[in-house]
């Protein structure tokens, strides 16, 4: 008697690819996960197959591979409710002085050199034309993102998480741009899976002209949407079948923001530069990203993406303020509805395509108008969290008005 063995098919392979947006578009991510989290029955957000990261994706990304789940990135990221490494989005911002330092003590050298050629050939250019070396005075960025990598190493040698890409679960990729060969690189993939995940982060969120390029094995490196804004076929090419994608950096319609009230026209050229600027940012990417998806459909027939991402007409979410407290509460909020209104908008098209991969739908909790950030984080314990967020504000209230009768008191002794 000859035994036989069956082959035990594997089952699909879930993938996860975040895109970019920085500070902002990272709040905006962890609350439509949030939503995803709660309204997917048979998705383990931190078991996932293959996780690709980009920029502000990239820092979420790392966190859900590291095992932080979804309301835990609520309760650190965008509450504040961390008791060691407290989060701060000022460790982006930190200013670039040794880069801007450096740059401002070759000036003198500049202009000594542009004279001299102008000297030396009066009339092959004029002095004006003469003095634009000195744009090499111009630092590479103006703010290090060194802070970032800090914070995150620290985070990241925690008991139970790692800050090496060979220790983790499952795979994780870390998109950047290398600076000289325009290149997108994989931390993560084989060569680059030696690098520090916090240092491959600090990589991937360095937007050019606003970070520093990174160095990395004597490489520089940069914002990895400057080659795709999501870069899902990365999930795809490790075998993924099927991958969430959410892409919070969309350019704002200011038409149709203006129709919906939100908006007056001119505003968004009346916003300054920054805004501007960030607009035709987004404009790129986005046009980027939207062929990419219809390439993905091309390239991989038998293969599912479904894409989430704000509506072009939503002009809170793109003058919001990330350094505000109240603003990135806002921001997750917003993200967690919309996303819930999303999946429940298209739950009809959407069942039977999740239902291929074990996946369903909870319709009733989609369903549930009275459903927030808060009750999903708390439930029942929510008015306990109120009260101890009141308690907290009634100190400090306490605290100031000592302060204000202590000075007081000084005041009328002088």
């Amino acid at each position: 008697m000859t035994a036989t063995t069956t082959a035990i098919k594997p089952g699909p392979r879930i993938g996860l690819a975040l895109g970019g947006g920085g500070p902002l578009g990272g709040i905006y991510e962890i609350g439509a996960l949030r939503a995803l989290d709660e309204a997917l029955d048979g998705l383990d957000f931190n078991n996932i197959d293959v996780y690709v990261g980009v920029n502000a994706g990239s820092f979420v990304a790392a966190n859900l591979a590291n095992q932080m789940t979804t309301a835990q990135l609520c309760r650190i990221f965008v509450r504040n409710e961390a008791e060691v490494h407290p989060f701060h989005p000022e460790v982006f911002y930190r200013p670039a002085f040794r880069e801007i330092g450096g740059r401002l003590l070759a000036v003198p050298g500049l202009v000594s050199t542009a004279l001299r050629r102008f000297i030396n050939n009066p009339y092959d250019q004029s002095f004006l034309e003469a003095m634009t070396i000195l744009a090499e005075a111009a630092p590479a960025g103006l703010f290090d993102n060194e802070g970032l990598h800090e914070y995150l190493q620290r985070a990241f040698n925690m008991l139970g998480r790692t800050n090496d890409f060979r220790q983790l679960r499952r795979s994780l990729y870390i998109v950047a741009a290398d600076v000289e060969s325009t290149e997108a690189v994989c931390f993560g993939a084989p060569g680059f899976d030696h690098v520090p995940i916090s240092k491959a982060i600090q990589a991937s969120t360095s937007s050019p002209g606003l970070y520093v390029p990174v160095t990395v094995d004597g490489r520089y490196y940069v914002d990895g949407t400057l080659r795709k804004g999501l870069h899902a076929s990365v999930a795809f090419e490790d075998g993924a079948d099927l991958v969430f994608a959410v892409n919070p950096q969309v350019p704002i319609d200011a038409s149709a923001a203006v129709r919906a009230g939100s908006m007056a026209p001119g505003d968004l050229t009346r916003s300054g530069m920054p805004n501007l600027l960030s607009q035709m940012f987004r404009t790129m990417v986005y046009s980027r990203m939207q062929s990419g998806i219809a390439q993905y459909a091309r390239d991989y027939p038998e293969k599912d993406i479904l894409l989430f991402e704000p509506t072009r007409d939503d002009a809170k979410l793109f003058f919001s303020n990330v350094f505000s407290f109240q603003s990135r509460r806002m921001v997750c909020e917003h993200a967690y509805q919309m996303t819930r209104r999303d999946l429940l908008n298209r739950a009809d098209e959407l069942e039977p395509k999740l239902a291929k991969y074990g996946i369903r739908l909870r319709r009733d909790r989609l369903e549930d108008e009275q459903r927030t950030i808060s009750t999903s984080l708390y439930g029942e314990m929510l008015p306990l969290y109120v009260a101890k967020g009141r308690k907290k504000r009634a100190q400090r209230g306490r605290i100031a008005s000592g302060l204000g009768n202590v000075s007081e008191l000084f005041s009328k002794a002088l």
